[in-house]
């Protein structure tokens, strides 16, 4: 019942707003520069692809249930898992899972807090902490750790660090790392594309008069000059609002379409290249993205695998976080049990070829089955 101690009414979460882990000792991840974490979402700002990526994982990541041990309290975990809290907006255990993910991908580390309410002996609700102002240092022993929360007035231990859940990814490392550098060119291929069309894809028309000097024209050019100008003016802006107006000049007068005589640079290449990359790094299906660059382009049962595989290695991350706060609310029932994580199967495969799979084996079963009951009928 340590979860409950010290505190006579509803406890205020310690990590609104708070939350980053980082510490200079090798046991423990290595704190990021602080312009990193905006950098991060500043980076999935632009660059829609990256964001995409992220929510995939994270749906793809799919739903789970606690499993207690004492089946007479399993109704009661369900309850919780489903209606608990989580900070001003979301409620259930699923809510808080997917924002822990989120932080987790995106800025290398993720933790969140069980807010507890003593006096009534429960769980109010948890809390997802923004991983910019808690410092992780070690505690007395080689695998205990210490929470420091930074505010204006410096930093703090928290009061109640067995109240707080923490993940990483391997030596605290963003997913997104290393992005930054190909994104920034990414994004300037597409300030050019922007540009390119401002100057050469919005029409700009060049007017040219040249006055005859045997004929008299010569004398009045800019009178006749402004005159024109005047008139194009007025024809263009009436074709703003849907009016069509003729365009009549006397003498000399040229109408060139300006940069019509040059050609848009092809960047299908370059930003092809750049993509693959992030693709790469996040590990996620060109065509679940939307980058149909083959026709024919679909999953293997090898990509359906490596994919299976990346968001097991999330769920092993996410499984013991989990368990700790259904370790927390079973010890809030006063009970000893313990609870474990049951997810939902990963089904990226084609439902056809899993069909004729389990029918192949089938076969080859009663096919086996077959020849040891002819070969117990021969001995």
């Amino acid at each position: 019942m340590k979860l409950f101690k010290k505190k006579t009414d509803r406890a205020a979460p310690e990590l609104i707003q708070a939350g980053r882990a980082g510490t200079p000792e090798l046991m423990l991840p290595a704190e990021p520069a602080s312009f990193e974490k905006e950098l991060f979402d500043r980076l999935r700002y632009a660059v829609p692809v990256i964001d995409a990526a992220i929510q995939k994982i994270i749906r793809l990541t799919g739903g789970f249930r606690l499993i207690c041990s004492d089946e007479s309290l399993q109704q009661e975990l369900d309850r919780f898992c489903d209606t608990v809290p989580v900070g001003l907006t979301g409620r259930s255990l699923g809510t808080f899972a997917d924002n822990f993910l989120d932080s987790l991908l995106t800025y290398g580390s993720a933790v969140g807090e069980i807010v507890a309410e003593p006096s009534a002996m429960r769980i109010a609700g948890l809390w997802n902490g923004d991983t910019s102002s808690v410092t992780v240092v070690p505690g007395a022993g080689p695998f205990d750790r210490r929470y420091l929360i930074r505010s204006s007035a410096g930093e703090k231990a928290a009061p109640h660090p067995e109240r707080i859940v923490y993940a990483a990814l391997p030596g605290g490392r963003s997913l997104l790392r290393g992005l930054p550098a190909i994104s920034r060119i990414l994004l300037r291929i597409y300030q050019c594309i922007g540009q390119n069309f401002d100057r050469c894809g919005n029409v700009r028309y060049a007017v040219t008069y040249k006055p005859a000097k045997e004929s008299g024209d010569f004398a009045f050019s800019r009178e006749r000059a402004l005159d024109i100008a005047r008139e194009w003016s007025d024809g263009m802006d009436s074709a703003r609002y849907g009016q069509v107006k003729d365009f009549i000049a006397v003498g000399d007068v040229q109408i060139k379409a300006i940069g019509a005589e040059n050609q848009l640079i092809d960047t299908n290449v370059p930003v092809r290249q750049l993509l693959e990359q992030i693709v790469a790094k996040l590990s996620i299906p060109p065509f679940l993205l939307g980058l149909n660059w083959s026709s024919t382009e679909r999953m293997s049962s090898q990509q359906a695998d490596i994919l299976t595989s990346e968001l097991e290695y999330y769920r092993r991350l996410l499984t013991p976080v989990l368990t700790e706060i259904g370790q927390a609310f079973l010890c809030s029932l006063g009970s000893d049990s313990t609870c474990s994580v049951e997810w939902v199967n990963i089904n990226l495969q084609d439902e056809s070829a899993l069909a004729e799979a389990r029918l192949k084996n089938a076969q080859a079963r009663e096919i086996e089955a077959r020849l040891e009951s002819a070969a117990l009928r021969n001995d």
